[in-house]
C-alpha cells in the first residue's frame, strides 16, 4: 500500500497577500491538491451604490503591485458605459503606464519572488549553487543590488505621465490627463533607455532583440550555451532550469487566453490543439461550489457577492471562473501562446503544456518585446495635441465591462450602472483564473492541477518544489479576494 499524507503549506513568503495549499501526498509527490485564499476583503461590496465615477479611486486600491492594471479597467468600463473616447496620446500614454507597471512587475518576479529558491541550502551540492548564492539570494544578492536602482529609476516613467504610483487618479475614461511636453518625451526616451541597458547589460548579457527573436527551443538551448552560465541572469536561470527540469515541473492545464493587450498582442484563447479561437467573455461564468459565497454560478454581470462563511464544504474565498467551462490558465505565458509566439508554442509543445520554466521565459520574454514597443510609443507621442477629452455626461445607466492584461493576466470588471450609482460590480483578477478551488463538478483549477506529480522530500514542510511551482504563476492574492 502507497504512502499517504496531508501536509498544509503556507503562509507563503514572497507572494502578495495570504495563501495555503494543502497536498494529499502518496508515493513523495502530491496526488491532490486544494487552494486556499483565508483571506476576505470586499471591494465588490465597498463599491456598491457609490456614484460611478468612484470606481477609478476604489477599485485601484485593491493592490498595491498591480494598481494601474486595476485602474485602467475601471476606466475602460466607464468610457464604455458612457461613450467617452479618447485621442491618440491618450492611448499611447495609458499604453506606456500600463507597460511600465507589466515591465517592472516582469523583473521584480524574477529577482525578488521566483530566484530566491534557487539559492537555497537544499541545492548546495548542485555545480550552480555558488553562482545562484552569489546572484539571487534574498535581500544580499548581486543581482537584486543591481537591478533594484534600476526599476527605481525605470518607475520615474509613471511619475512623468502619471503623477504618482501606485494609485494614480491620471488614467480617465477619456484618456490620461498628464500632457507631455518635447523635453519630457526626450526624458521619457532616456529613462527607458537606461532600462534597455540594465536589462541588456545585467539580466540578458544581449540584445533585447535577440532574446525576442528566439524562435524554438533548439535556439534557447544553443542561445544558452553560446556563453558562461554566469553571462546573465537569464543564462543562469536556464542552465539552472535544465539540471532541476523545470520544464517537467508545474504542468497546467491545456487551455489558456488572453483578452489582448496595446494593440501588440492579440486576443484568443489556444485549444491545446494548435487553434486560437475568440476570446468571448460572454462565456465566463464564476462558480461558487467550493467558494465561501452564497448562491449559484453565474455570468458575472448577474454575479452577487454574498458571503457564506460556514458554507460546508468549501475551502476559499476565490470563486472559480471558468470560461464555456473550462479551466484556463492567464498570464505572460498565455498571452505569448496566443499571440503565436513561436518560442512559447515550442516551449509548451516540448513541456506538454505549461510548466515552471515556460512560465519564467515568458515573461522575461515578453519584457524584451515591452521595452523596444514602449520606445516605439514615446516617439510617437505628439506633444500640443490632447492627451484627455472633456468629460462628457455623468454615467446614468448601463452595463460595461473593461478588460485589461496585467502583467499577471487577464483582468475584467463588470459594471451597472443605475441612477448614476454603481448597481453592480464583479472583478476578476488574474490569479482568481489561476488560483481558483475547483467548480461544482469537481474540476480543480489551474494550479491545482499543476501542482500535481509535484516532488515532496520526505524531510519537508514547505516543499521547495511546490514553492516553484506556485511562484511560476506569480499569485497576487489581494487582488484574488477583492
Amino acid at each position: 500500500m502507497s504512502a499517504s499524507t496531508r501536509l498544509i503549506v503556507g503562509p507563503f513568503n514572497r507572494v502578495e497577500g495570504d495563501l495555503e495549499v494543502t497536498l494529499d501526498i502518496r508515493d513523495g509527490a502530491v496526488a491532490e491538491a486544494r487552494v486556499t485564499a483565508p483571506l476576505y476583503r470586499g471591494f465588490e461590496q465597498i463599491l456598491l451604490g457609490r456614484p460611478a465615477g468612484d470606481a477609478l479611486v476604489i477599485a485601484p486600491r485593491i493592490c498595491g503591485i498591480c494598481s494601474v492594471s486595476q485602474s485602467v479597467a475601471a476606466a475602460r468600463a466607464l468610457a464604455q458605459v458612457s461613450g467617452a473616447d479618447m485621442p491618440a496620446n491618450g492611448r499611447l500614454a495609458g499604453d506606456l503606464i500600463l507597460a511600465c507597471e507589466n515591465a517592472a512587475d516582469h523583473l521584480t518576479h524574477f529577482i525578488l519572488f521566483f530566484s530566491p529558491d534557487l539559492a537555497r541550502a537544499c541545492y548546495a551540492e548542485r555545480p550552480w549553487f555558488a553562482a545562484a548564492r552569489r546572484r539571487f539570494a534574498a535581500n544580499e544578492g548581486e543581482c537584486t543590488r543591481a537591478l533594484l536602482p534600476a526599476r527605481a529609476r525605470f518607475l520615474h516613467l509613471l511619475g512623468l505621465l502619471a503623477g504618482k504610483w501606485p494609485h494614480s487618479l491620471a488614467l480617465q475614461p477619456g484618456g490620461v490627463t498628464k500632457a507631455v511636453d518635447p523635453a519630457e518625451r526626450v526624458r521619457l526616451l532616456a529613462i527607458l533607455a537606461e532600462f534597455r541597458e540594465a536589462l541588456e547589460t545585467i539580466v540578458f548579457a544581449d540584445r533585447l532583440e535577440a532574446i525576442a527573436a528566439l524562435d524554438t527551443v533548439a535556439a534557447l538551448e544553443a542561445w544558452t550555451d553560446a556563453a558562461a552560465p554566469d553571462q546573465g541572469d537569464f543564462r543562469l536561470f536556464l542552465h539552472i532550469a535544465r539540471d532541476l527540469e523545470l520544464d517537467r515541473l508545474g504542468r497546467g492545464p491545456s487551455v489558456m487566453a488572453s483578452s489582448g493587450s496595446f494593440g501588440l498582442f492579440q486576443s484568443g484563447v489556444w485549444d491545446g490543439s494548435g487553434r486560437v479561437t475568440p476570446f468571448e467573455p460572454a462565456a465566463i461564468t464564476e462558480d461558487v461550489a467550493s467558494a465561501w459565497m452564497a448562491g449559484s454560478a453565474a455570468a458575472p454581470f448577474a454575479g452577487l457577492t454574498l458571503p457564506a462563511p460556514d458554507k460546508p464544504d468549501a475551502y476559499s474565498w476565490c470563486k472559480a471562473p471558468r470560461l464555456d467551462g473550462r479551466v484556463v490558465e492567464v498570464g505572460a505565458l498565455a498571452r505569448q501562446v496566443v499571440d503565436g509566439h513561436p518560442l512559447a508554442r515550442a516551449m509548451i509543445a516540448a513541456d506538454g503544456g505549461g510548466s515552471v520554466r515556460s512560465r519564467v521565459v515568458a515573461r522575461l520574454l515578453e519584457l524584451a518585446r515591452l521595452i523596444p514597443a514602449m520606445e516605439d510609443w514615446a516617439r510617437s507621442l505628439r506633444p500640443g495635441e490632447p492627451f484627455c477629452l472633456a468629460p462628457g455626461e455623468p454615467v446614468a445607466e448601463g452595463a460595461a465591462l473593461g478588460l485589461v492584461e496585467a502583467a499577471r493576466g487577464t483582468l475584467g470588471h463588470w459594471l451597472t450602472a443605475r441612477d448614476g450609482r454603481i448597481d453592480g460590480y464583479q472583478i476578476i483578477a488574474p490569479t482568481t483564473w489561476n488560483f481558483s478551488p475547483r467548480d461544482g463538478t469537481g474540476t480543480p483549477g489551474a494550479l491545482e492541477q499543476a501542482l500535481v506529480g509535484t516532488p515532496v522530500r520526505p524531510d519537508e514542510t514547505t516543499p521547495v518544489a511546490v514553492q516553484q511551482v506556485v511562484r511560476s504563476f506569480d499569485p497576487c492574492m489581494v487582488c484574488t479576494v477583492h
